[in-house]
């Protein structure tokens, strides 16, 4: 290896990425295959400094023998596929990309409402099929002058308000660090942070969009409350985390109140990125569902990319980590990765 610190990336990763890598004077190695069990064994085989990951998960068991590992970067905003408390403890840094990936997750939410109301994808497969059924088609609401309701306002929650209020549809939102101003010049109702007036907002609109960090406050913020209180025949849209909702839940407001659902995640959702699996929520009607690939588009994937190049590039250049994760249980932080 050299002189060269090394870079292990466990998933697919732009190509930008590992040649800005690369340029930075990283010895860098791509296996995009690697799972939970064979992490460990490249890091160690690689002397890999870095590991670079998207979906892959990283559990506490990686870190208790991962040879000179000093820095994981989640290519990404969410990062609980990631034993970020474990990592601390060796004193590894966990850093994410923030707000790279926002306007992907937004177009798939605003994709998921569009597919609803009109239920293109119904149409399609009734088509493909052979059958031609205008009649039964031919009915939708449209979007404009819908009440959405955006629980979570960070920077994928703040691109759906954009999208939303350039489809006329009226926007309220709730979040624990929004203040009035904001509300006011964003031109949308604040809901005061609390699970009563959350309930309350829940009631009186057509759409909810939930984008929320997967957290111990909103594990199963989803649940019988939670649904209880929308009315019939709205929508729920989730492109965060397949935690946050309880799916028996979900499954009896589809099935009691007509409860039209837009997924991207799932409870229990597979770590395999190509395996059978059966999905409950799927053989509901009135369902729009995607194999959690909000951030998959080649815009954001560069983004991403680029990101994670500043984020490695600080560190040789300034020994400063950016977006750590994990500062609470970090001990004894690695920062050294030009050797």
């Amino acid at each position: 290896m050299g002189d060269k610190p090394g870079v292990l990336i466990a998933d697919k990763f732009d190509q930008i990425g590992i040649d800005g890598l690369g340029e930075l004077g990283c010895d860098v190695h791509v296996d995009a295959d690697l799972g939970p069990e064979t992490i460990g064994g490249a890091l160690k085989a690689t002397g890999a400094k870095v590991l670079v990951v998207r979906s892959t998960k990283v559990p506490a068991s990686v870190f208790d023998d991962c040879g000179d590992l000093a820095m994981v970067i989640r290519a990404g905003a969410g990062h609980d596929n990631i034993d970020s408390a474990a990592a601390g403890e060796k004193g590894i840094p966990v850093c994410n990309c923030p707000g790279m990936n926002a306007v992907a997750v937004a177009e798939l939410a605003i994709g998921h409402m569009i597919n609803l109301d009109r239920r293109i994808s119904l149409q399609t497969k009734s088509l493909r099929e052979g059958r031609w059924n205008k009649k039964e088609f031919a009915k939708a609401k449209g979007l404009k002058g819908s009440k959405l309701l955006v629980v979570g306002m960070g920077s994928i929650g703040m691109e759906v308000i954009k999208r939303a209020q350039a489809f006329g549809m009226t926007v309220s939102a709730q979040s624990r660090s929004m203040h009035k101003e904001t509300a006011r010049a964003l031109g949308i109702k604040m809901i005061e942070y609390s699970r009563d007036a959350l309930r309350a907002a829940i009631a009186e609109a057509d759409i909810v969009s939930v984008h929320v960090a997967l957290c111990a406050d909103t594990d199963k913020l989803c649940g019988p409350g939670f649904f209880g209180a929308m009315k019939p025949g709205a929508m729920f849209i989730n492109t965060s985390r397949g935690e946050i909702v309880d799916e028996t839940e979900l499954i009896k407001a589809v099935q009691e109140k007509g409860i039209r659902v837009g997924l991207d995640v799932y409870q229990n959702q597979p770590s395999s990125k190509d395996c059978e699996w059966a999905c409950a929520v799927a053989e509901l009607p009135g369902v729009s569902l995607t194999h959690h690939c909000g951030a998959s588009t080649d815009q954001a994937q560069e983004a991403v990319a680029l990101e994670v190049i500043r984020i490695v590039g600080t560190v040789i250049d300034e020994g400063r980590t950016l977006h750590v994760v994990n500062k609470k249980s970090l001990k004894d932080e690695k920062l050294s990765l030009a050797l």
